[in-house]
């Protein structure tokens, strides 16, 4: 019992430690600046993703009216001018919108702020998608976590001297399925209006990595079934489990092809 304990523990914060980092690398964590404007510290958030129908606000918090901005956008990979809108101060905060794009077009921005001798300046990429449900999101995400958890859980197993593995395994490979194959199309056809974008069909890696995972699951299961010695199918699968999900989230991720306005 306490050796079971302690490796769910373990594998608790695997998972954790590779949700985290697989967070904060991926390219719709927002980026985060620290300027000296007018003498006083300011604060800069710009956002990398946009859920909705509605144009995503561009704010920085200044309280103060010596201090003015302006954003400049222009669709990503085209050759389309930039334009260049102001911030509006107001409420100690200046503000400016970013127009509303279709699911998965992208937009380059560059924020300018300037208290008049000096000019601070950052620009990133945001990807716009359609609204997913709360309800259809929050099962992806737990089901997600689970399989990483349990694939952990379950490769742990094949450290011990008497590994249990036989229903772990199974239970791996269920909700891994459940998640990622058929919950992720759900989340993506919400967001982006495709139910897959990975292989044959494209290179978006989060839905690539998540059929490796299925895969190597579908096999280790197929392993426990039939196999008289399972144990190296089952760890192999929680290695290739935990290294595809180390991949940053939405790297290479689905995006909207402006001159023929497909996703690819």
């Amino acid at each position: 019992m306490k050796r079971t304990y302690h490796l769910w523990i373990l594998a608790l914060l695997i998972t954790l430690g590779s949700a985290v980092y697989q967070r904060l690398t991926g390219p719709t964590y927002p980026k985060h600046y620290v300027t000296l404007l007018d003498s006083k510290a300011i604060s800069v958030t710009l956002e990398r993703a946009h859920g909705g129908e509605t144009d995503h606000p561009v704010t920085v918090e200044t309280n103060n009216p010596n201090i003015s901005g302006r954003v400049e956008w222009k669709r990503y990979n085209t050759n389309d001018e930039a334009s260049s809108i102001p911030m509006i101060y107001a409420n100690g905060i200046l503000s400016a919108q970013l127009p509303h794009q279709p699911p998965a077009g992208k937009l380059h921005y560059t924020i300018y702020l300037t208290d008049g001798k000096q000019t601070f300046s950052a620009s990133t990429v945001i990807r716009f998608r359609g609204e997913v449900p709360a309800p259809v999101l929050i099962l992806h995400i737990a089901f997600m976590f689970a399989g990483m958890l349990l694939s952990a859980r379950t490769g742990l197993e094949m450290i011990t001297k008497q590994p249990v593995y036989k229903n772990l395994s199974y239970l791996t490979f269920i909700v891994i399925t459940i998640g990622g194959m058929i919950l992720g199309p759900l989340v993506l056809n919400y967001a982006f209006n495709e139910w897959w974008t990975g292989f044959p069909f494209g290179n978006d890696i989060t839905d690539n990595k998540t059929l490796i995972a299925f895969l190597a699951w579908g096999t280790a299961a197929v392993a426990v079934w039939k196999s008289p010695n399972p144990k190296r199918w089952i760890l192999a699968a929680s290695i290739v489990t935990l290294l595809v999900f180390l991949i940053p989230h939405s790297l290479w991720g689905t995006e909207l092809n402006y001159t023929t306005m497909k996703t690819n």
